[in-house]
């Protein structure tokens, strides 16, 4: 086997490495320790593969072979961009606090109910101990309620707006109670988290509170943090 083929092999490979895990999580094949396991050794045979085709490029290019080593570039441009992507995973993990769930309300945070039973099997409880709250004023300290100048009532259809622009699957909208329930799933990996959006009077006005969970994880990278201050965005826009 020639250089080339071989690099071309590799490539495919750590392809296949960094791309199949999330499919086999889906199907229960694997488990996410385990799946991330395999990215990982993806992101080192990526690399590896990357420097195999740029020498294999490289000599091409010195004999002459343009489209070869043409071929080749384009095979390292590739390997970087997919292993680009799980080592960003890594970056967000790093430097995220280690936690899954997320609220603006630390002190009495939002309640789930329709969500409860879809959540049987997974990992994470719903229960937040006491040390979450400090984990998460050090960690996020900009996480807040908005309050908006207009009643629940008025608020609640234009939040349940918000969700669905935003993709999350509702479980419950239930406007008497201002209460919105919903679940969302990452692309890749389909691991699901699940929300709640508390609507109350406060004033003449309507406070807006929002948590976000994550089934399965004890770092979410940042995410629910990220969807919560998307939503409130959006909201207040």
């Amino acid at each position: 086997m020639t250089l080339a083929l071989f690099s071309y092999a590799a490539a495919g490979f750590a392809l296949v490495l960094l791309g199949a895990p999330g499919l086999l999580y889906r199907i229960g094949l694997l488990s996410i320790p385990s799946a991330f396991a395999v990215v990982r050794w993806g992101v080192y045979v990526g690399f590896a593969a990357a420097g195999f085709s740029l020498l294999a490029g490289s000599l091409a290019y010195r004999r002459g072979e343009r489209l070869k080593a043409a071929m080749a570039g384009a095979c390292v441009l590739v390997l970087l961009i997919a292993v680009s992507i799980p080592i960003r995973w890594s970056a967000a993990a790093r430097s995220a606090p280690a936690l899954h769930d997320v609220t603006t309300d630390l002190e009495n945070p939002p309640t789930f109910i329709a969500v409860v039973p879809l959540r049987a099997d997974a990992p994470n409880s719903l229960e937040r101990p006491a040390q979450l709250i400090e984990q998460q004023r050090s960690g996020y300290p900009d996480l807040a309620p908005i309050t908006l100048p207009v009643m629940p009532a008025d608020v609640f259809d234009r939040a349940l707006a918000v969700a669905q622009e935003l993709g999350w699957v509702i479980a419950t909208a239930d406007k008497s109670a201002g209460r919105i329930e919903a679940t969302t799933a990452s692309r890749w990996f389909g691991l699901e988290d699940d929300i709640v959006v508390r609507l109350t009077a406060w004033g003449s006005g309507t406070r807006v509170d929002v948590r976000s969970v994550s089934r399965v994880g004890d770092n979410d990278m940042g995410t629910n943090a990220r969807r919560i201050r998307a939503y409130l965005a959006a909201l207040q826009n």
